[in-house]
């Protein structure tokens, strides 16, 4: 076993054939293959991690992706909201998020919470979320 920290592109791809080539053996979890593939496995993780990483998306633009899916219009998030001039507000980026309105717009879109809530959300914040 030869492994070594994935610095590069090459270095990705020669990982990534190895797992395969690992993979089409299925060797046993206990067995030097095994403890390879793992090993192989985390390194690939943590390259994509660093290098691919997706953004979570503005809580605000993941709503209005719901609703377009969904053909819901502005009218309609009004009782998960509370009135046509907050979901307006909202909507606009005037208003944040409530932690009600987290609930609700999660369970009525099927948005995941972690999506709803800001990173830098704190409980001592001023701000409302």
């Amino acid at each position: 076993m030869n492994i070594r920290p994935i610095r590069t592109e090459t270095d990705y791809d020669a990982a990534l054939q190895r797992i395969d080539t690992l993979m089409e053996l299925n060797p046993d979890i206990a067995s030097a293959d095994g403890d390879e593939l793992e090993v192989l496995v985390i390194l690939v993780e943590k390259y994509e991690e660093k290098h691919w990483a997706i953004a979570t998306p503005d809580p605000i633009e993941a709503i209005k992706y719901r609703m377009e899916e969904m053909g819901l219009k502005q009218k309609d998030l009004v009782p998960l909201i509370g009135s046509k001039s907050k979901v307006s507000e909202l909507l606009n980026h005037k208003i944040n998020l409530s932690l009600s309105m987290i609930s609700n717009l999660s369970s009525a879109l099927h948005i995941p919470l972690e999506v709803l809530i800001p990173k830098s959300f704190s409980g001592n914040s001023a701000k409302s979320y």
